[in-house]
């Protein structure tokens, strides 16, 4: 079973992927190196990750390149920790902690009568083609939990003075 390896501290400037390639040629044929990079820039991100054919071959590759200096950074060298298949490509920090996910969001489904949808459509029609009325107030619908709070807040705000 093949182990990935990263290997962080490395420059974030454009890195040949040879040379990289020739410091790590020591440790065989069967280690392929894939060098992180920035999507718009097209310079290494900062890490790479090293695949090799097994867990002895890691700890040997681990003792032998950790440390080590390459274009004047010091490398550091350890086993990538697994990625979660529901991950929304969040990178772990090179610590080993894991990041908290946060839970989602559950939806609420919007349940308005066909007969409404209808009417708030003839609504928006007539209100976009008021000259004072650019909003459209009826394109955004509150969420029904806060719908009896929020007729109250609005109650208040046309019962104070203005003050123009």
């Amino acid at each position: 079973m093949s182990i990935r390896l990263y290997v962080g501290n490395l420059p974030k400037e454009e890195i040949d992927h040879k040379a990289l390639q020739d410091m790590f040629a020591d440790a065989g044929e069967d280690v392929s190196i894939k060098v992180i990079k920035d999507r718009k820039t097209g310079k290494c991100r900062g890490f790479a990750f090293v695949t090799v054919p097994s867990d002895e071959v890691a700890d040997t590759f681990i003792e032998k390149y950790n440390g080590l200096s390459f274009m004047d950074s010091t490398l550091k060298i350890e086993k990538a920790l697994p990625r979660a298949k529901n991950q929304d490509k969040e990178e772990k920090s090179t610590e080993g902690t894991e990041l908290k996910k946060e839970p989602k969001p559950v939806p609420v489904p919007n349940k308005v009568p066909t007969n409404t949808v209808k009417r708030s459509k003839q609504r928006s029609k007539r209100q976009s083609q008021s000259p004072l009325n650019n909003k459209g107030a009826d394109s955004i619908q509150p969420d029904p939990r806060w719908a009896a709070e929020l007729a109250q807040l609005k109650e208040r705000l046309a019962a104070q003075p203005t003050n123009v």
